[in-house]
């Protein structure tokens, strides 16, 4: 079979076009480092699972616009912003690429607010720290995490005229587990979630996830070293205990651009995604309630 090469001018070596392509978690914005492959590594790159694209509660960061239908007390444009980060603690078992187990920590914080008022306010603010344990062994890939989250009301929307929306004191821990797979451009994956230590105490121990997401490797367009653009679309399933088990979807189709893979971690990918929601609300001051939107908004991987 014949190979492409192209020219890497920082190393001055030609290799094969099909190493520019990543597979597995690269291809994800994922991935562990050429240089980290051995059996143990401390404070490491990168990661081994990949992020669910269409999670609400995924931890990354973002920025939409949403426009809601049976909104949280009549709010019907919200901005939605999530800042998160990670922090890889330790990696063992690397003795192939994209293999290994590793420890790390997380955080983030989702907050919404209302586009409609005078000042944006804050309509609820989700504060989430999680310590999760990700695996990969070839196409399979999975995650154990345990977690806090807690959740406030927006002071603003506490203090509007007119209104008395109801204040939960919301928090909990939980821990929760999911198993993926990679099939070529699909990704399945299932698992499940139980809370505890929580308040309020009426709040449901169990939640099923589960969801499927389509990543090809075809490149639709590439500009140099900025990287190249790809089509995605994910699906992400919920059914918590609390609902009934009546479940939540959320789904998220648009375009991902990844820098090039050169050897080692690729740049974080980012991408555009056009949104829709319907189920229980995803903002912790709300989860009793149940609303839908559609929306788009710009996300950036860990």
């Amino acid at each position: 079979m014949r190979s492409s090469f192209v020219l890497l001018s920082a190393l001055g070596l030609a290799v094969p076009v099909s190493a520019q392509r990543p597979s597995g978690p690269e291809r994800c914005g994922a991935g562990i480092p050429a240089s980290e492959v051995r059996a143990y590594v401390g404070l490491p790159s990168g990661n081994v699972f990949c992020p669910l694209v269409a999670d609400p509660k995924e931890m990354r960061s973002f920025l939409s616009y949403l426009v809601e239908d049976k909104s949280v007390d009549s709010i019907e444009n919200v901005g939605s912003v999530g800042v998160s980060d990670a922090f890889g603690l330790a990696r063992w078992g690397a003795n192939a690429r994209d293999d290994g187990v590793q420890l790390s920590i997380e955080g983030a914080i989702f907050a919404q607010f209302d586009l409609g008022s005078s000042s944006y306010d804050l309509i609820n603010a989700d504060y989430l720290v999680g310590v999760p344990l990700t695996i990969r062994r070839g196409p399979v890939s999975g995650r154990l995490r345990a977690y806090h989250q807690s959740s406030h009301l927006g002071d603003e929307l506490l203090l509007r005229r007119g209104q008395n929306p109801q204040r939960e004191n919301i928090s909990f821990e939980a821990a929760d587990f999911i198993l993926s797979i990679d099939a070529v451009a699909l990704r399945l994956y299932g698992g499940g979630e139980y809370i505890f230590n929580r308040l309020p105490k009426d709040l449901e121990h169990y939640i099923a996830h589960g969801g499927a997401e389509f990543r090809p490797a075809a490149e639709l367009l590439r500009w140099g070293r900025i990287g190249f653009l790809r089509f995605i679309a994910a699906v992400d399933l919920k059914a918590s205990q609390q609902q009934d088990y009546d479940p939540s979807v959320s789904a998220r189709v648009g375009f991902e651009i990844n820098r090039s893979f050169s050897g080692e971690l690729p740049a974080r990918s980012w991408s555009i995604l056009f949104e829709l929601y319907r189920g229980p609300s995803p903002y912790g001051q709300f989860f009793r309630q149940k609303i839908q939107f559609i929306g788009v908004g710009a996300h950036f991987a860990l």
